[in-house]
């Protein structure tokens, strides 16, 4: 019986095999068949090749929100139907797809209006600046050590752990500081000290001095409503702070205007102390003089040194007198080139619009082109300048300033005239496809003689029907071309001379509500204009464009315009921190203080006209030839991506961790021992933080 047994376990074992390669062998024939026809399966749109989901503006879940779906706006033309191909079949249908041919994809609109491709190249911009940020403390002090040739200072491993656990995007973005602290290297730290310390004893020169002593707020000399929001922001981390004195400058005017030639020496003298000792103290040195002794109440019973700040009086005079020597000797500012010149450097030639947003508001690019045409630059209703480089604090200024930037305290108080109130936003689809601006006559010292070289009193007249009708004011834009553009291809032509009453009448609601700050008084208003009524901000919110300029200097509504789900239009010359953290194309549109390139602006995204120019037949159409297809779509990614960009790093946690860093980086640059403190270590110990396994109380990291 047992090899007979034996015999039958071999027999089953065999055909067990036996059946097992069939199976095995019609799985792989199945397997290659599936696989062949899944190689001509179409990617969904929302997919690359490698299966990845692309960067998109707008998330699925957000449609019922954004999508756009307005009766009122035109519709590009359904494309024409295809010709007929030679492989059609005789009966006129087309035959089967072949599998082993892949679909012909469907060719996207080519849209050759210059906005476009500036939207193409802010993304690109963008996705550069997103794909580089460090994610961990080495790589962070790496990064620092590579681009500034420094160690970090004192206290760098407590602001990184700060700003982590803040959920700071971009742990590397702060450049500007940096900026406006690399002249101070250059002057010794016992002088900055000094200069720091004495600059509001006189309550003329317009500056408030905050006394830190020993972690905390010991001293407030010449305060204001300023001073009190900075201390707020400042609490949030004073005891990681060395003892400093912080002059901020009170006026809305930013202050310093130092030669050019001594700059590029200051300049290269702090390049020439750059180094980065093996060994150094990652600690501030204690008990240092010359800070303020604020218990001496007198100023003249104080018998510490003082040294000149060189500040002098030029109220209601034109600001390029004085600021053209901060200039390069061969910038438009002092080398005499033709606003032509000047406008290639920084516009597109076809189009007129802002492409260089950054040398829009370069004033020695476009200082001679508007030092007529803005308050501030023709009339400044304070001006209190110095050619030296003192250590004053400023919320902020023109390019040719050295003062030293911080986050705008309007933009971390509350105050519910700049404050975002999403109560009376209303999604996309539901805004008045408008633009809206309320405010008061406010950018410089106003006569009789001098308002219509205001920067604000221009943008409201530009953008009323009446007056520019009357006054005959035409404006440049870019049409549709009618001939050569097809469904997927449109091309576009320059027209010089369109008459934008009529569009003006019908999309512009901007106006002032009061007139402010006229000498002797504001009655020759009267006859020039009337006067709107007062819109809450958070009202504004309904129309889909808001455009901001500047006041006396900077405007606070800025963050609440990017929070918001409209979308924010700016024009104006001053600079501010968080300038290197937008991205003009991809969180807001760029408009030329001059103005000139606004109605191009608004006739791309609202648009005008119709595609077979039916309103050339309409009774006082004064241009009946022009045709600009709506672009409200891109307008709409436009206002969501700045909106998302603004609530990730313009929060009030953001401006509480560029504070810390600033004022890390001016400890150090005040300490006599600045050259041996600083943090040198790699970043490992960190490394378990980063990873999530270390956290503020032992328990996570910060991610």
């Amino acid at each position: 019986m047992g090899p007979i047994e034996f015999n039958k376990r071999r027999i089953l074992i065999l055909v067990a095999a036996v059946i097992a390669f069939v199976i095995l062998l019609n799985g792989l024939t199945f397997h290659d068949s599936l696989k062949d026809a899944a190689a001509h399966i179409p990617l969904p749109i929302n997919l690359t090749p490698t299966g990845h989901t692309p960067h998109v503006p707008f998330e699925e879940d957000d449609d019922d929100i954004w999508d756009l779906d307005d009766p009122d706006e035109a519709e590009a033309p359904p494309p024409p139907p295809a010709p007929s191909s030679p492989s059609t079949s005789d009966d006129g249908a087309a035959p089967p797809h072949n599998p082993k041919q892949p679909a012909t994809p469907v060719k996207a609109t080519l849209d050759s209006h210059p906005i476009a491709q500036m939207m193409e190249d802010a993304d690109k911009q963008w996705r550069i600046y997103e794909s580089s940020v460090s994610t961990t403390f080495r790589q962070t002090v790496e990064k620092y050590r590579s681009t500034h040739g420094r160690h970090p200072p004192p206290g760098f491993k407590d602001w990184y752990k700060f700003a982590r656990e803040r959920n700071v995007f971009n742990i590397d973005d702060f450049q500007q500081i940096m900026d406006d602290l690399r002249p101070f290297w250059s002057v010794n730290a016992s002088d900055i000290r000094i200069h720091a310390a004495h600059m509001a004893e006189n309550p003329k020169f317009g500056a408030a001095v905050i006394s830190i002593r020993k972690h905390k707020v010991a001293n407030v000399l010449n305060g204001s409503w300023r001073s009190e929001t900075m201390v707020k922001v400042i609490d949030t981390f004073i005891k990681y702070l060395p003892d400093m004195d912080i002059a901020m400058n009170r006026l809305d005017q930013p202050r310093l205007l130092v030669p050019w030639e001594d700059l590029q020496e200051m300049l290269n003298r702090e390049y020439e102390s750059r180094a980065m000792p093996p060994e150094v103290l990652d600690s501030f040195t204690v008990d240092q003089s010359e800070f303020l002794d604020f218990t001496i109440e007198d100023p003249k019973d104080d018998p510490s040194t003082r040294l000149d700040g060189g500040w002098f009086f030029r109220p209601g005079q034109q600001y390029m007198d004085v600021a053209s020597k901060a200039c390069p000797p061969e910038s438009p500012a002092r080398a005499n080139l033709t606003i032509a010149e000047a406008d290639a450097l920084y516009k597109d030639p076809l189009s007129g619009i802002v492409k260089n947003f950054n040398l829009s508001s370069d004033l020695c690019t476009v200082g001679p082109t508007i030092q007529d045409l803005h308050g501030m630059l023709y009339s400044a209703s304070s001006m209190i300048v110095s050619h030296k480089l003192v250590p004053i604090f400023g919320e902020c200024k023109v390019n040719v300033n050295n003062d030293i930037l911080f986050p705008a305290n309007m933009y971390y108080r509350h105050d519910v005239r700049y404050d975002y109130d999403p109560k009376d936003d209303v999604d996309w689809r539901d805004k008045k496809n408008d633009i809206i601006w309320r405010g008061v006559t406010s950018g410089g010292v106003q006569l009789s003689s001098n308002w219509a070289t205001m920067h604000r009193q221009r943008l409201v007249q530009l953008s009323n029907g009446t007056y520019v009708k009357e006054a005959g004011v035409t404006a440049k834009i870019l049409s549709q071309k009618r001939a050569g553009t097809t469904p997927q291809n449109s091309s576009y032509e320059p027209v010089a001379n369109f008459e934008p009453s009529q569009f003006a009448n019908e999309h512009s609601d901007i106006g002032f509500v009061e007139a402010w700050g006229c000498v002797p008084n504001c009655s020759f208003y009267n006859n020039i204009f009337s006067w709107k009524p007062q819109v809450p901000l958070t009202s504004q919110f309904k129309s889909r464009y808001l455009i901001d300029i500047d006041g006396h200097s900077f405007s606070g509504r800025w963050h609440a315009f990017l929070q918001s789900k409209s979308l924010g239009l700016k024009a104006t010359i001053f600079r501010e921190w968080h300038d290197s953290r937008l991205f003009a194309w991809r969180h807001f549109v760029p408009v030329d203080n001059r103005y000139d390139d606004l109605y191009s602006l608004l006739t791309y995204f609202i648009g005008y006209g119709s595609p077979n120019m039916e309103h050339a037949l309409e009774a006082g159409d004064a241009n009946p030839q022009v045709y600009v297809p709506p672009h409200a779509k891109e307008a709409q990614t436009l206002a969501k991506q700045g909106r998302e960009w603004a609530n990730k790093s313009l929060r009030r946690e953001d401006i509480e961790v560029y504070m810390f860093r600033l004022l890390l980086e001016y400890g150090r640059l005040i300490d006599d021992n600045r050259d041996y403190i600083g943090y040198s270590g790699d970043g490992s110990e960190l490394d378990k933080y980063d990873a999530g396994e270390e956290g503020r109380w032992g328990i996570g990291g910060w991610k």
